[in-house]
């Protein structure tokens, strides 16, 4: 598949991301709250590592792409 059309992909799939996320705030509020989601919170200092959204988020972008990349 040429570039092009891979960013003209990626970008339509950020676009529908973000209308979703704005109108529909509550359908992806799970995320970053996964088991594996280190957060460490003390006074001044707030830390977090999302390990186990990534690994999720990894995994799902791995299949899309092999989905549509594959002849």
């Amino acid at each position: 598949m040429e570039a092009g059309k891979v960013l003209l992909l990626l970008g339509l799939g950020l676009a529908l991301l973000g209308l979703l996320l704005l109108y529909f705030p509550k359908l992806l509020s799970w995320f970053g709250h996964l088991p594996g989601d280190i957060r460490i919170e003390r006074e001044g200092l707030r830390v977090y590592l999302p390990l186990g959204s990534a690994l999720l988020l990894s995994l799902l972008l791995t299949l899309l792409l092999n989905l549509f990349l594959r002849r």
